[in-house]
């Protein structure tokens, strides 16, 4: 037992069976639930297009509407799309609709009605995968420089995790803020920044010298985090010192698609920044 004339706050210790009694509070305390599966029924809006998004513009669902936006802009017109949008605040992502494309009942999920059947596809670097193989663009042709390029694609896949629901959740989103979380993610964010920073140093890209699918996932997580778009840390993780990942940031964030893609599904921010859904390419303009 804790002295009771001491200030230190008695020590958690786990139920042997862990429950969902109640919720855990914070910004997403509504949407956070230990099971999967739909809660309510509503079927998808389908546009025009063959490719059919259906994504908010947080950091993975940039992902894919910059990669589109690049696309069309090399002049691939069967990367045409409707992106509708997605109230993860609202739940929309829970729908039958929404889960029946993605069982993860995360955003992005992509529907080609290009192919017979429909392809779905979820996970956001699956995504980005599929359209660079279809389109056959941002993913190197050649057999060492493409696995590279596919090994920082999953290098940010398994380290967003802990940059998003690690320390930005324990450092912005969580209703009490705690020394021991904190400081452990924002170890490993810094440690991953120096990742990317010796790799940098020596490339233009994370891949080499071309412009891949790998810096189009990269960027809105970490480039956004350096160029102080994400959770209001710059300061606090002393981001401006990763020098070569700010200068591929700063680089990549001139590039007009970019610029296009990330107002797509954006719902805040400056009025003329936001466009929550996008159906044809007047609709950024």
């Amino acid at each position: 037992m804790p002295d009771s004339s001491s200030n230190t706050p008695p020590t958690y210790v786990p139920a042997r069976v862990w429950r969902w009694d109640s919720e855990s509070g914070g910004r997403f305390a509504k949407i956070n639930r230990p099971i999967a599966g739909p809660t309510h029924e509503k079927e998808l809006p389908v546009g025009d297009h063959p490719l059919q998004l259906y994504s908010l513009a947080t950091p993975n669902g940039v992902k894919v509407t910059v990669l589109l936006e690049e696309l069309l802009a090399l002049g691939k017109q069967g990367a045409e799309y409707d992106a509708w949008l997605i109230n993860i605040g609202e739940g929309e992502q829970f729908s039958s609709g929404f889960v029946a494309i993605n069982p993860n009942s995360k955003i992005p999920a992509l529907l080609d009605r290009s192919t017979s059947p429909p392809t779905r596809v979820f996970e956001s670097g699956a995504i980005l995968v599929y359209l660079a193989e279809k389109f056959g663009a941002f993913l190197p042709a050649e057999p060492a420089t493409r696995t590279e390029c596919l090994s920082w694609l999953f290098w940010q896949m398994g380290s967003a995790p802990y940059l998003g629901g690690g320390f930005g959740h324990f450092y912005a989103y969580a209703p009490e803020k705690y020394e021991y979380p904190i400081n452990r993610f924002a170890m490993e964010v810094k440690r991953q920044l120096d990742v990317l920073d010796r790799n940098l140093a020596a490339r233009r890209y994370l891949a080499g010298d071309e412009y891949t699918i790998a810096d189009i996932a990269t960027f809105p997580w970490y480039g956004g985090l350096v160029r102080g778009k994400l959770y209001e840390a710059g300061e606090f993780l002393d981001v401006a010192s990763y020098t070569h990942v700010v200068r591929w940031a700063s680089e990549i964030a001139e590039r007009t698609a970019v610029r296009r893609g990330q107002r797509v599904n954006k719902t805040w921010g400056p009025e003329e920044l936001r466009v929550p859904e996008r159906h044809s390419p007047s609709d950024l303009d």
